[in-house]
């Protein structure tokens, strides 16, 4: 397969030019809240070895939303996807689906970082396509601290 015809090159605000396989970009069948518009995002490394990733739109080169892994922080994160938002992203075993959560990182305090564990961000990895999953009758949380707060005294 010709290389160039598997991938397209994005100017992005956050990362310059950069070029993504057509393989790699997955569609919102269910889009981000506040971003009903946008549709098709690709997962990009900020660096190596680093627990983020950045889930950048391919519509809007200003948006890119930081995203981790719970498990990444021993994190205890485990939900059950309800049977209708499961059908329609067409699961069909547990093994085609990635998890992962947009964190906000404040820039002027990193160590206050927090994760939206109240809406996962639901993959299928064999159909490519994606969803935010509002989850309900939870005790997760919309900013779940990644960092213990030192002046907290845990």
């Amino acid at each position: 397969m010709n290389k160039e015809a598997n991938t397209i090159t994005l100017n992005t605000e956050k990362f310059g030019e950069i070029e993504i396989s057509k393989d790699a970009i997955f569609e919102f069948i269910s889009p981000i809240i506040g971003f009903n518009d946008l549709k098709q995002y690709a997962l990009v490394d900020h660096k190596p070895d680093s627990p983020f990733k950045w889930l950048q739109s391919i519509e809007d080169m200003e948006l890119a939303f930081p995203i981790t892994l719970c498990s990444f922080f021993g994190i205890d994160y485990q939900f059950d996807i309800p049977d209708d938002e499961a059908q329609k992203l067409e699961i069909t075993s547990g093994d085609d689906v990635f998890v992962c959560n947009i964190a906000n990182i404040p820039s002027s305090n990193p160590q206050a970082a927090t994760i939206n564990m109240l809406a996962p961000i639901v993959i299928n990895i064999v159909n490519k396509k994606a969803m935010q999953l509002i989850l309900k009758n939870t005790e997760f949380e919309v900013r779940h601290r990644l960092f213990k707060d030192e002046s907290d005294g845990e």
